[in-house]
């Protein structure tokens, strides 16, 4: 419902413009004046005010901006002699990364423009429906009552939506824009660059090229890494877990307490530690060497082959904790009469584990299970404070044990290659998107929600 009782359904752009009247059809050009001509004189201003400013902006360096958008810019700094100081002096020229964060506050600003219409429009036609049957509009008073009553939703979710806009939604669209340009220190292109439409995409995905060569291991071994280490931390917790609920096992506290322990030490410390001890010269391969298991160090981070079982089995070293936690509640909330029953049929633990316990836990953590695949995926932390992508192939940008995250990150700081950065990172969220969106789609989950109450 709008105001006075008016549904909402009703009061649209669209049947503001085909029903309204001149006042309120005239809004869409001159925000605020339906509103003013129903006497809501502090809405009206707050909109007519809105649209000045705009105009102002646009007037200003908005459409200074929207041309430069084409372009990027086309003039280069330049050097100029002062005779008078006898010395060079540097003019600057166009910033294309300047030109091009402006110009899409620009676009977002067209973009408010019109959604300021379609409120000018509402606004104006609410407010001559409620004249037509009610007598009056709605005083600026009852509209800010209802913001803390009726629409007090409008209220609380102003902020966070505003918040993602401007922090999430436009470095979006900046970094997805750049994917587009030759924004790179290849050929000095990181004052001034260009618009290059696909070629930065068809460089990534030719398996000829030097980028494509790289690309398609990296991103092989990101899906099996997110796929081992997602399941090898949930099945080895979810274990575990079993064994130390088993009605045998004593001091069940005290094991849960040993294994929650890693918890407790942040994970970029365990991280550094475990690299450290893993080192040529670390202390794993010193005492084993001590002992005379070992004649040479072994090479963890220096082999592919250990390499890649190492951050596996570091990953698994902090990550079953967090599962056990999970799993310990979940299970404590499978009914004690399904068990019951299931012995009382004869079946023995093998049979209850497949037909009740895992069913059961796979239904409640089939989320969890795509966030932890997708956090896997970027799990910048295990892969970067250990191996650092070693061994790095040789003439590559990435190492064999790089994650699409890790190497993205060596693109954009080590190298300077932001264009091919922005497709890495665009491929990534598209990808897990549709995996994520398929996967939950057709999961037990979302399909059979009542399942288990």
């Amino acid at each position: 419902m709008t105001e006075k009782g008016i549904p909402r359904r009703e009061v649209t752009a669209l049947n503001a413009l085909r029903e309204g009247s001149a006042a309120v059809k005239l809004s869409a050009a001159v925000w605020g004046l339906g509103c003013l001509v129903r006497k809501q004189f502090v809405k009206g201003l707050a909109l007519l005010l809105a649209e000045a400013a705009i105009i102002l902006y646009m007037v200003e360096s908005g459409f200074y901006n929207l041309g430069k958008l084409v372009t990027l810019g086309d003039v280069e700094q330049q050097k100029i002699w002062n005779e008078a100081k006898s010395l060079f002096e540097y003019v600057d020229g166009d910033r294309s990364l300047v030109i091009l964060l402006y110009g899409i506050i620009t676009l977002a600003v067209l973009l408010a423009a019109v959604l300021m219409v379609r409120v000018s429009l509402r606004s104006a036609y609410a407010a001559e429906l409620a004249c037509r049957r009610k007598g009056r509009a709605l005083p600026f008073r009852a509209e800010v009552r209802a913001l803390f009553d009726g629409n007090l939703h409008k209220t609380l979710l102003f902020l966070p939506v505003a918040g993602i806009l401007m922090f999430t939604i436009l470095p979006l669209l900046f970094m997805t824009c750049m994917a587009f340009t030759n924004y790179s220190v290849i050929n000095d292109k990181l004052v001034l660059f260009d618009w290059v439409g696909l070629s930065n995409f068809s460089r990534m995905l030719n398996l000829g090229g030097d980028l494509g060569r790289t690309f398609w291991p990296v991103l092989g071994w990101t899906f099996c890494w997110a796929v081992i280490a997602t399941f090898s931390n949930y099945f080895i917790g979810l274990i575990l877990t079993l064994f130390i609920n088993w009605k045998e096992i004593r001091a069940k506290k005290f094991w849960r307490f040993c294994f929650v322990l890693t918890v407790a030490v942040p994970h970029f410390v365990t991280l550094l530690i475990i690299r450290q001890m893993l080192q040529p010269t670390g202390a794993v391969n010193v005492l084993l060497q001590n002992l005379g298991l070992i004649n040479a160090p072994l090479p963890f981070f220096t082999d592919t082959v250990w390499a890649r079982t190492s951050v596996i089995l570091i990953n698994i070293w902090v990550g079953v904790p967090y599962v056990l936690l999970q799993m310990t509640g979940i299970l404590q909330n499978i009914p004690p009469e399904l068990y019951e029953a299931a012995r009382v049929d004869g079946a023995n633990p093998v049979v209850m584990f497949f037909k009740i316990t895992l069913p059961y836990v796979l239904f409640v953590t089939t989320p969890y299970l795509i966030t932890t695949f997708t956090g896997n995926i970027n799990n910048f932390n295990v892969i970067f404070l250990t191996s650092q992508g070693l061994p790095r192939a040789v003439e590559s940008t990435a190492g064999s044990t790089d994650l699409l995250i890790t190497w993205l990150y060596k693109l954009t700081i080590d190298n300077r290659y932001y264009d091919v950065g922005a497709v890495i990172g665009i491929m990534t969220f598209v990808s897990l998107s549709i995996v994520s969106l398929v996967t939950f789609r057709y999961s037990g989950s979302y399909k059979n929600e009542e399942g288990f109450r």
